[in-house]
């Protein structure tokens, strides 16, 4: 478990405090300003409950049963029902670390004050955060609107006592069980509470967080392996020169242009072939365009945290107390603007993954590879080197094609036509979270490749950056030889990538890339 503790006030939380929390294991403490904040509202919607005149979401039922006044006596049964009927995910569970960074997103929405909960009710989701106990979350059930409803209600129904959950150790226990081993009592849920927890963008909004921090890294890690391959193809650099850059003033594709320059700093293997001898005129598109599309990538990425920024100030609930005391209802929950983002992703993620596996087939192809071996084989014929390799890059990319296809542009209604609009938006994230993970696949078969073809260009020797990032791939893969079992060998290369290793030995030369 991580040792920073992150405070949970009204303020936003950053991209890298949510993985902290959700991936790491930090520890969280809401801010006193925060339960000062809950308390007042808190105060309100018991004030408003007390009266005769019915309030949306305090003293009436929900969505299409809107209009229905639920006597106070039939309050807190409506509570349990409305999160026992929600809490209707079905499939495959979700990974642990978008269940806790839906749990700590859902925590800084109730510590802005905006929702009316009690405060034990905040308190107690922040223990289950701190103990490491994790709702069971399932795969499918949330429509994106009113935000990420089922999902939201299995974390709820462990507030509650109910339920299954994965413990700090990760058995599958009943909530109950799990919650008194951590000295954890369930919550007895008041008025409006069943809603507020429920009603948020949650679970899409922590996945897009989590995909925004692992794309932060392989977008590197995808101009280190077009850096790898330009240099084994005999490729030139002079296109990624700042001059020609900066006809095309794309913030994106300066800066991957400026990785490719530092990282192809000082190459025997680049030098050799800048003479006048030298009859390369242009490379093909996967080399010459990297930083454009690289770039574009970056570019997408950043309007994704743009949103993402946006979303993480935002207190979604439906009604939401106002700082004058109104409880409103209002259609914040839809979860539109945090889906498009999802999707938008996607495009590039397919995108930057086949131009890497073109660029890899190219290595493979000794019409096209500048002297290297067929497959880049020991004994071609004999061996098959990294046919099948590409083989594997081709499949994910395929596949990719598939993810990239929008799930915002689709919707179904729902609850007798009052949700007559979805965003789909968990959808987005569903895939988007795959994506993700097959990109560093695509881009760890490239770097395996491409190490390979260098190690077959000696005696001539790479730059330092490269040749560092061999090095630290040879602690986990062997160099060029006879065939062997490849498929240990790529998932090696894909955790350095993950994992930030790779990047990081070119960081040791070059300094820090962007």
């Amino acid at each position: 478990m991580g040792d920073a503790r992150v405070e949970v006030g009204p303020e936003p939380l950053t991209i890298d405090q949510i993985v902290a929390v959700a991936r790491h294991g930090a520890p969280v403490a809401l801010t006193d300003e925060s339960l000062k904040a809950i308390g007042a509202a808190r105060a309100h919607i018991e004030e408003l409950a007390a009266r005769s005149t019915p309030v949306y979401g305090v003293s009436t039922g929900f969505g299409a049963l809107a209009t229905r006044h639920i006597a106070p006596e039939m309050r807190a049964r409506l509570q349990l029902n409305i999160v026992r009927s929600h809490a209707a995910g079905s499939g495959p569970e979700v990974e642990r670390e978008v269940v806790r960074a839906l749990m700590l997103l859902r925590l800084r929405t109730l510590a802005s004050g905006r929702t009316g909960v009690q405060p034990v009710t905040a308190t107690t989701l922040a223990d289950l955060l701190n103990a490491g106990v994790t709702p069971v979350v399932h795969e499918h059930g949330s429509l994106g609107c009113s935000g990420d409803l089922a999902p939201l209600a299995h974390v709820a129904l462990t507030l509650i006592g109910e339920g299954p959950v994965r413990d700090a150790r990760g058995e599958r226990v009943p909530a109950a069980e799990a919650l008194a081993a951590a000295g954890i009592e369930p919550v007895t849920l008041g008025a409006k509470e069943g809603l507020a927890l429920l009603n948020g963008t949650d679970g899409m909004l922590g996945m897009l967080a989590l995909a925004i921090a692992d794309l932060r890294r392989l977008l590197t890690a995808a101009d280190l392996a077009a850096a790898m391959t330009v240099e084994a193809l005999l490729g030139t650099d002079r296109v990624f020169a700042a001059d020609l850059q900066e006809l095309r003033p794309h913030p994106g594709q300066a800066v991957s242009a400026a990785n490719l320059r530092a990282l192809l700093a000082e190459s025997e293997i680049m030098e050799s072939h800048r003479g006048p001898d030298c009859t390369r005129v242009q490379d093909a598109y996967s080399l010459r365009c990297s930083p454009q599309v690289n770039g574009a990538a970056r570019d997408t990425l950043a309007h994704a945290e743009l949103v993402a920024s946006r979303e993480l100030a935002a207190a979604i609930d439906n009604p939401v107390v106002l700082p004058d005391g109104r409880v409103e209802s209002n259609g914040n929950f839809h979860g539109a603007p945090i889906a498009y983002v999802l999707d938008f992703l996607a495009i590039p993620v397919a995108d930057l993954a086949s131009m890497s596996e073109r660029r890899t087939d190219r290595m493979l192809d000794r019409a096209r590879s500048a002297g290297l071996p067929a497959f880049l084989a020991d004994d071609p014929g004999v061996d098959s080197g990294h046919m099948i390799a590409q083989y594997t890059q081709a499949a994910i990319v395929a596949e990719l094609k598939r993810l990239a296809v929008p799930a915002s542009a689709d919707s179904i209604p729902s609850s007798a036509m009052q949700e007559d609009h979805v965003s789909m938006g968990w959808g987005a994230a569903r895939k988007l979270r795959v994506a993700v993970d097959r990109l560093a696949q695509v881009i760890g078969i490239e770097i395996l490749t491409a190490a390979r073809a260098l190690d077959l260009r000696r005696p001539l020797r790479p730059g330092p950056a490269t040749a560092a990032v061999v090095a630290a791939l040879r602690e986990h893969v062997e160099g060029p030889g006879p065939d062997r079992h490849l498929a240990p060998e790529i998932a090696a290369a894909t955790a350095l990538v993950r994992d930030g290793t790779l990047v990081a030995a070119a960081e040791a030369v070059t300094g820090p890339l962007s």
